[in-house]
């Protein structure tokens, strides 16, 4: 189990402060799904954001231990933030290449391809086997779903990706060549929800109640907050090069089918969630399950 959230920015925001206000406080609410590691990254090529486009900073405990306030300046500048607070379940917490969000290369290429973040529990063994993904640096399955994805183009390669996945699983990534535009994710079971706020910054969490707190806590105004469905994929923010005036908005969706296996049903998928949000998700369900032998079943 683990913590998602981030955000896409709107240019025609009047205070970029109050979106990092959010983004740091769903950060810190995020503890309650993860506190053996956590971290952040800051992407999107806009003047004044360092780092090649580009900077992750992530590291053991609390994500209250790895913020820092003086990264406050290139969060207001970056026009896609995404965070991640970890529980370790697969791989040591004592390992950074085990934390999110992870850097991971295309097929083919030195460079990163993608940044991204997963929470879930899938059978990393059978993806390897069946789609001959390199060795692995770190001890997680989060790697292995993001080998899979590198470098993935379209809608229906993305999707057909998806339901190659067994398990628990919600995602977010960016991939490097297109840094101002997420890909969202809910396959089995692990919740995630996307926000809209009034000045049209879109947010993503693991928990809709986060948002609500949020708004009690900033001066944000939420406009809305949807609980994605399981088999959902979204693509959201800007199609014009970063630096350009581009509203955000949902550029792709996609549906498809997400297997589950019968012990991934656990309580703790809804970890801090009100009962009320937790009932209502629970009614929602669709996953197929697998049978002993891993075959899919309706």
């Amino acid at each position: 189990m683990c913590g998602l959230f981030g955000v896409v920015r709107s240019p025609f925001a009047g205070d970029p402060g109050r979106a990092s206000d959010v983004f740091v406080t769903l950060g810190a609410l995020a503890e309650e799904r993860g506190t053996d590691a956590a971290g952040v990254a800051l992407l999107g090529g806009w003047p004044g954001l360092a780092h090649d486009g580009c900077r992750v900073v992530k590291g053991r405990g609390r994500f209250s231990g790895v913020w820092r306030t003086e990264l406050l300046a290139e969060l207001d500048r970056a026009p896609v933030a995404m965070g991640h607070t970890r529980w370790a379940t697969q791989g040591s917490p004592a390992e950074a290449a085990n934390a999110s969000p992870m850097l991971v290369a295309a097929p083919g290429a030195r460079s990163a391809g993608i940044v991204g973040t997963h929470n879930g529990d899938v059978d990393a063994g059978a993806l390897r086997e069946r789609f001959a993904l390199p060795a692995l640096s770190g001890g997680t399955d989060s790697e292995a779903v993001f080998q899979l994805l590198a470098g993935r183009r379209g809608s229906s390669g993305v999707t057909a990706a998806l339901e190659a996945l067994t398990g628990r699983t919600a995602l977010a990534w960016v991939d490097r060549d297109a840094p101002a535009q997420v890909h969202l994710a809910r396959a089995a079971l692990s919740p995630l929800a996307v926000a809209v706020d009034s000045e049209q910054n879109i947010y993503w969490a693991s928990n809709p109640r986060w948002f609500r707190v949020a708004q009690r806590c900033t001066r944000v105004r939420f406009a809305t907050i949807v609980m994605l469905r399981e088999g959902t994929y979204l693509r959201v923010g800007t199609e014009r090069a970063p630096g350009r005036r581009d509203r955000p908005r949902v550029l792709a969706a996609a549906s498809f089918v997400p297997t589950a296996r019968p012990a991934d049903r656990d309580d703790r998928v809804w970890t801090g969630f009100t009962d009320a949000d937790r009932a209502r998700d629970q009614a929602t369900l669709l996953h197929r399950l697998t049978t002993p032998d891993l075959t899919p079943v309706a």
